[in-house]
């Protein structure tokens, strides 16, 4: 009896390892954390940018171009990659920075993958540790991630993006860019402005602030004393919205579009595309009607909430601009996907 139960046992433990072997082996893995993995670590860097403008002509006078990651990935994916790309080939000579909560001072050298590899081989673009402690010191925002950090206030990526954008921009100036953007046309003529997403409502996916800019500090307070975790977007479009309706005392966005030195930019120059019709960016879409449809757009969001996992058919709107704005990313895609 003893015998029996033993190998009872023994043949149970077996089975359960087989379980878990062919669970690991087989369980599906999310598109995001998928994507990059089975493709090479490196990269040879393309010979389209063997004679990119030295590194001594870049600067960040009149501030930089910035991208963040509040998660802690550290694998760029291709949208993220064409958002940069995009940014650097429209500013060659204006430092690009993309700021990771993954990594710390002490990651040295970057992680080994794809997207770090490719990234490099811009003379412009930079990797930068994001911490938060640090980013909020001195300013309005510094109380608000000590209750975050005590669990006394929830938070989230997408708030804590919003958060960190401000900081960066009250601090160090420049323009924010969220990593699902095609840029189409240089950027640096616009300075203390704000897109228009509708009739109704701005959108911080994109900002240009010079630093200690006056708004951006009554948004960081306005962030805190109004704070709301749980209705979407209140810490972001609806923040901006509502102060700048303050800051020009008005109760519709269409009665004034500059005020006080900040300027709001009509919805074509970032969202020609609402985020209703999202399903448009992967529609097919004559060279003829896609130049009339972006001639005043200095860049393209692509509404990644809602179009992440998109079929890229060949001809389509997003097809085309990738091809054109971040080509190298384009070719990678094509040949890893």
């Amino acid at each position: 009896m003893f015998r029996l139960r033993t190998i009872s046992l023994w043949s149970f433990a077996g089975i359960s390892i087989l379980l878990i072997a062919s669970y690991v082996t087989y369980a599906p893995v999310s598109k995001a954390d998928a994507q990059l993995r089975p493709f090479p670590q490196e990269v040879k860097c393309p010979e389209s940018l063997s004679d990119a403008r030295n590194k001594s002509r870049i600067t960040t006078q009149g501030g930089r171009i910035f991208f963040l990651e509040t998660s802690e990935r550290t694998i760029p994916n291709f949208q993220a990659m064409c958002a940069v790309e995009s940014a650097a080939i429209t500013h060659p000579n204006t430092k690009v920075t993309v700021f990771m909560k993954g990594l710390s001072s002490q990651t040295l050298p970057l992680p080994r993958n794809l997207g770090f590899s490719f990234l490099s081989c811009f003379p412009n673009v930079e990797f930068a540790p994001l911490n938060f402690k640090e980013l909020f010191a001195n300013t309005p925002l510094s109380g608000w991630y000590t209750a975050v950090e005590k669990n006394e206030q929830f938070s989230d990526f997408p708030i804590d993006s919003d958060a960190c954008r401000l900081a960066i921009l009250w601090k160090s100036g420049g323009i924010y860019l969220d990593t699902d953007f095609i840029i189409l046309k240089n950027l640096e003529n616009l300075t203390n402005m704000i897109g228009m997403q509708s009739l109704y409502t701005l959108n911080g996916a994109f900002l240009a602030f010079e630093a200690r800019h006056r708004f951006i500090k009554l948004c960081m307070e306005d962030f805190v004393n109004r704070y709301n975790y749980w209705f979407y977007g209140h810490q972001g479009p609806q923040l901006l919205t509502r102060v700048y309706k303050w800051w020009c005392l008005i109760h519709r966005l269409r009665d004034r579009k500059e005020c006080r030195g900040v300027s709001i930019l009509p919805k074509e120059a970032f969202y020609p595309v609402d985020w209703q019709d999202w399903r448009k960016l992967f529609e097919t879409i004559s060279r003829k009607d896609l130049k009339v449809l972006l001639m005043n757009t200095y860049g393209l969001h692509l509404w990644n909430k809602k179009s992440q996992g998109g079929q890229h058919k060949e001809g389509s709107m997003i097809d085309q601009l990738e091809a054109e704005f971040c080509p190298e990313t384009y070719k990678l895609m094509k040949m890893c996907l």
